[in-house]
């Protein structure tokens, strides 16, 4: 079942709303999991409820299986000094056990391996030149990609997570005007991220809301409990340039579902269980991973699905997800699975009712 769609679902003017600044949350609740949390029907009359992310288990669908993307945030933007003088900064885009499996040694008795990432510095940065930070951390600039983006030489010694997570700093998003601090490297990360998943640039925001608690709250009340990963790069949070979306191209994202998973969704569709991604990332794994193989299986790759007004969810049933920011990718995905008008209107009763946007923001949960 798909909603209809019409000519504007694919004008990018169609995703702006009005959003005032002071809705932007710049720092998480003072508790962990006690955001807000707006319930609205993904089909029908919109029937919205206001309730609280504690109340996620009485709002999910009886014998729901939820998937959660278990990447961790990796300390990826570095600060430093050109041999200029000037201030430089180092987004690293490149997941790490990518970054592990192309590693080289060198003469020096480090390693090193070619990445993406992005560079930004107060003039020019030409092919060729290297860029020194803390921990043994460098980079050597390779060749200039579009939108920013750089494909360079990463050079380091010892433990490279241990190296980035010395000296590098929590990535957070720029719509937060504040520097990172001790309490993002703990609330920018999920209760489960995997210290074996090190490699995201953004966190999986809607898994920010949950505890420890809540989780073995949902398991005891019958709620089955599935991972994949997918590390949050520049395909996520790249702008949407395009006037037609459906000209927009996604930058393609390293994806993992392990069989476990794969199992346990096979099980959930046998048995008539509803699916609930919780946030985007795991939706688009999910999705993703169908559109290449038909089903959900076990896999180990890329995906760059972009999915907007009049795209097919093949595995999905349920969506908690945040507020996403006007005209980006990710609004366009909450449109297409639960109809562009119905979220904008959604989202205009969350702005009157004050609820929080974005990263450190509310939750939404379409059932």
């Amino acid at each position: 079942m798909r909603h209809a769609v019409d000519d504007e679902d694919f004008l990018l003017e169609s995703y702006n709303f009005p959003l005032p600044q002071e809705r932007i949350a710049q720092f998480p609740p003072e508790e962990r999991g006690t955001s807000r949390m707006l319930v609205m029907p993904r089909f029908g009359s919109l029937d919205l409820e206001h309730r609280n992310f504690c109340d996620l288990p009485s709002c999910l669908p009886r014998g729901a299986l939820l998937v959660v993307n278990n990447s961790r945030v990796l300390q990826a933007r570095l600060v430093g000094t050109r041999a200029t003088g000037g201030r430089v900064e180092f987004l690293l885009l490149t997941p790490l056990p990518l970054i592990r499996e192309r590693a080289r040694n060198d003469k020096q008795g480090g390693q090193s391996a070619e990445v993406l990432g992005l560079v930004r510095a107060g003039g020019s940065v030409r092919d060729g030149e290297h860029l020194a930070f803390g921990a043994g951390l460098g980079v050597t600039i390779l060749e200039s990609g579009p939108f920013g983006q750089r494909r360079v030489r990463l050079s380091w010694r010892g433990d490279l997570q241990e190296a980035f997570a010395a000296t590098g700093h929590i990535p957070l998003p720029p719509y937060i005007k504040r520097p990172d601090d001790g309490e993002d490297a703990f609330r920018y990360q999920t209760v489960y991220a995997s210290s074996e998943k090190v490699g995201s640039v953004a966190a999986p925001t809607a898994g920010l809301h949950f505890t420890g608690q809540m989780r073995a709250t949902l398991e005891e009340q019958g709620f089955e409990w599935a991972e994949v990963t997918l590390y949050v790069g520049y395909g996520t949070f790249t702008p949407v340039r395009s006037a037609d979306i459906r000209a927009h191209r996604m930058h393609r994202e390293h994806v993992e579902v392990p069989e476990a998973t794969a199992l346990a969704i096979d099980r959930a569709k046998r048995e008539k269980r509803p699916v609930v991604a919780v946030g985007t990332t795991s939706l688009r794994t999910l999705e993703g991973v169908a559109a290449l193989c038909g089903r959900v299986q076990p896999y180990t790759g890329w995906t760059d699905i972009f999915l907007y007004p009049g795209r097919e969810f093949r595995v999905t049933d349920g969506l908690l997800t945040n507020f996403h920011l006007p005209e980006s990718s990710l609004l366009m995905l909450v449109a297409a699975f639960a109809g562009r008008k119905r979220v904008l209107e959604a989202y205009a009763a969350a702005v009157s009712q004050g609820y929080r946007f974005f990263s450190y923001g509310d939750a939404m949960l379409i059932r």
